[in-house]
């Protein structure tokens, strides 16, 4: 019930049950309205077999579960107390007459539009823009679905600047750690600055003992990269840390994330022999026009979807030399890597392994849940991307799973996470990600 005791209804659209297939279960203790054209379009996108058919198949069973229970055309009362019906959309004569009828997002619309000249309270939640334009020029009230929504602008950074005394530097510099009263979350990093100072030092909160650790600089290389700045030396500091288990690297091109995990996982593998392989993935969704189907066997169409993670390990093996393993062919053949597309993750258990998905940001919160859920005992789990370049239609820089991830693990002592700001690729690429 709202404050003012009126009831509620909310009319979904189809893309929210693709964004979340139970997504109904959100709405408390007031009426949800399914419009038959929903239906029908989960019955057209159920043969897909990316995540939209999975999501529509998963939807359209969940809403099968609750019709036994009653009659969905009168309403049926659910366990979070809200009623759910499905309604006929054009049953009326004062249709709107501007809307096309041969589209079923204008049925969806239009039920909504039916349903608040009954004098319901009537909200249209949909994650198309357009369609919520559409909703509001006809007088409805159009709002996004926003259940695991992250305002970007507000996202977790994994650090903080401080100023602070000589003493208090020299004091972590030469102990390693020192007491810190300032709450803060779990493996949050502090650049610590002193006037007569010239490089700031770097340090991490403990949550545990509420204190901070010095990080030091790594003058070793890992895998024959070196850290350029004090953002990836932070996330380096993360990513060789058997104490995190789950890390995400978010920034703009060029600024290193994926080339830092990649030469971090093989110098774990290779180095030290703590995890059996790295598993590198990315999802498969096209840039632009997409060139269509690719013929030959799964290796190689994946070759062309995983190119600029094979342009990474070049790069890495230009600078560093792995016993037995002269080419990155050599190395991808080896038992040691697998690059493996995300489709195929789903429904296996993953232990002892180091886990790269790139572009995460191309993930919804459910998938991201699929693909985390999969680590096994021992796993580490790497997620990186830039949720400002996003290719699916279905997700923004606020609703994607990379995100939603940053935001649900803040805080806790197994997870780590730095937003990398400063591009090293070139000059003109730091230029391109700025203007562009």
């Amino acid at each position: 019930m709202s404050d003012n005791g009126t009831v509620k209804t909310f009319v979904i659209d189809t893309n929210v049950f693709i964004h979340k297939a139970d997504a109904i279960l959100s709405f408390r203790d007031n009426e949800v309205v399914i419009p038959l054209g929903v239906l029908e379009e989960l019955d057209t996108l159920k043969t897909y077999s990316d995540e939209r058919g999975r999501n529509a198949r998963h939807a359209i069973r969940f809403i099968d579960s609750i019709a036994k229970h009653g009659d969905l055309q009168k309403g049926i009362k659910m366990e979070n107390g809200s009623i759910l019906r499905v309604a006929v959309t054009f049953n009326k004569k004062d249709i709107s007459s501007d809307l096309n009828r041969s589209k079923i997002d204008n049925h969806i619309i239009q039920t909504a539009v039916d349903l608040q000249k009954d004098g319901k309270k009537v909200f249209f939640v949909s994650k198309d823009i357009n369609a919520r334009v559409k909703a509001q020029s006809l007088g409805l009230k159009a709002v996004d679905y926003e259940k695991q929504k992250v305002n970007i602008n507000d996202l977790y950074t994994g650090f903080r600047e401080i100023d602070v005394t000589g003493e208090t530097l020299a004091s972590l510099t030469t102990v390693g750690t020192i007491p810190w009263n300032e709450k803060m979350s779990a493996n949050e990093f502090l650049i610590l600055h002193e006037k007569d100072q010239e490089e700031p030092v770097l340090a991490r909160y403990d949550a545990d003992t509420g204190q901070l650790n010095f990080v030091d600089k790594l003058h070793e290389s890992v895998s024959g990269i070196k850290p350029l700045n004090i953002e990836q030396r932070m996330a380096l500091d993360l990513l060789l840390d058997d104490s995190i288990h789950i890390v995400t690297l978010v920034g703009k091109a060029g600024t290193g994330k994926t080339l830092l995990a990649i030469a971090a996982g093989l110098y774990r593998i290779f180095k030290d022999n703590h995890f059996n392989k790295v598993l590198i993935s990315r999802p498969v969704i096209p840039f632009g026009k997409d060139i269509g189907y690719l013929p030959g066997s799964k290796e190689e169409k994946l070759s062309h979807w995983m190119q600029p993670l094979h342009d990474n390990m070049e790069f890495i093996m230009r600078s560093h030399k792995f016993t037995n393993y002269k080419t990155t062919d050599s190395l991808l053949q080896s038992s040691k890597i697998e690059v493996e597309a995300l489709t195929y993750i789903r429904g296996r258990s993953l232990p002892n392994q180091y886990i790269i998905i790139d572009e995460a940001q191309n993930l919804s919160p459910h998938e991201i849940k699929t693909v985390v859920s999969r680590a096994g005992e021992g796993t580490k789990v790497i997620l990186t991307g830039d949720p400002y370049q996003i290719d699916s239609p279905y997700l923004d820089s606020n609703s994607n799973g990379l995100t939603y991830l940053v935001e649900a693990f803040k805080g806790q002592e197994i997870y780590g996470h730095v937003l990398l700001e400063k591009s090293e690729r070139s000059r003109l690429a730091e230029l391109a990600a700025e203007l562009l």
